[in-house]
């Protein structure tokens, strides 16, 4: 494995980490994944615990940190933000100093509803919890960023792309009526622009994310010799590509003003415009011949993607959701376990 010392250092985005950091974690969760099906996984991270502080709801985050935590011999404790004092005032100091003195990993999940779509709130929580507490902060997903997530995301596509290098990466705005925030969309282009893919952001006008995040990832392409372009086509942008992520996200407008301002009814019809936006079998076929499509979950099926696109042959969805589990022990382990 790459040797590299990331004891006590938080996971805020994937670019606070270096690639050879990110190789050694994907390195690891592969050998996490073998020891697995061999029935022999080291206990990377025996009597520790993990404070999960979710402000808001979670399917895989939660279970994956869970099961990564008991995989490894340690424990993953969930707590609901809303039934702890926190709720009520107490401060985020106060909170992160107590589980500090108790734990070995804080995670922290805060985005969209929980920040009222405020573009860098959830962000700027999470790095207040990291400012006070001496134990390591990963961010189980905010408004900005889901490092975690991207992460599993490039391991995932390494497995079945094997060298990304100069492959293409489409990230495209797909249509729904449900209102998500730029964490994962964005951290997904900073890694795979780190990693020398060629990623096309495609969406269509009015879906702009962070333009400064945008001009980090060209940097990173130029660093790594892969590209970053932009197209409000999604046909053209789908031609040739080795995977697409098709999801919604806000608009530019409704992020940075934030939803009671701009309102959800005035974001859905805005939405509504570009229903066409949608991911079908006769677009996959515009890919490669092995291409493949991804999503981080949940996918709003019939919206976002048809069901015989997801469920289809080049659907890696759920190996994608399992590679969670190895990923997110990996990170648990270098970060605050016995390696």
């Amino acid at each position: 494995m790459t040797l590299v010392d990331l004891h006590g250092r938080d996971l805020i985005s994937s670019q606070d980490w270096s690639v050879e950091e990110i190789e050694a974690a994907m390195e690891l969760a592969r050998s996490l994944k073998i020891s697995r099906a061999a029935g022999n996984v080291p206990e990377l991270f025996k009597n520790r615990t993990m404070f999960m502080l979710f402000y808001n709801t979670s399917t895989r985050t939660r279970a994956s940190f869970e099961a990564a935590a008991t995989m490894l011999g340690g424990h993953a404790q969930f707590i609901d933000f809303a039934t702890t004092r926190g709720a009520e005032g107490e401060s985020v100091k106060d909170i992160a100093k107590m589980y500090e003195r108790m734990g070995h990993v804080l995670g922290v999940r805060i985005l969209e509803s929980a920040v009222d779509y405020v573009y860098g709130r959830g962000n700027a929580v999470i790095r207040e919890y990291a400012e006070h507490a001496k134990i390591p902060v990963i961010n189980m997903a905010d408004d900005m960023y889901h490092p975690s997530q991207a992460i599993t995301d490039l391991y995932t596509l390494r497995e079945k792309l094997g060298r990304v290098e100069k492959k293409k990466y489409v990230l495209m705005w797909a249509y729904s009526d449900k209102v998500r925030s730029w964490g994962s969309i964005q951290d997904e282009m900073l890694i795979s622009t780190r990693f020398g893919m060629d990623v096309v952001l495609a969406y269509p006008p009015g879906f702009d994310i962070d333009k400064n995040l945008v001009e980090l990832a060209k940097k990173n392409a130029e660093e790594s010799g892969g590209s970053l372009s932009i197209s409000h086509d999604y046909r053209e942008a789908l031609r040739g590509a080795d995977a697409v992520f098709p999801r919604s996200w806000a608009s530019h407008e409704c992020v940075m003003t934030g939803m009671n301002r701009f309102g959800r009814d005035r974001e859905v019809e805005l939405h509504n415009k570009y229903r066409d936006w949608r991911l079908t079998k006769e677009l996959t076929d515009l890919m490669s011949k092995k291409g493949v499509v991804t999503h981080v979950l949940p996918v709003f099926r019939g919206q976002e993607a048809d069901d015989d696109v997801m469920d289809g042959p080049r659907s890696v969805i759920y190996d994608q959701a399992e590679n969670l589990l190895y990923v997110r022990a990996a990170i648990l382990a270098l970060v605050a376990g016995n390696v």
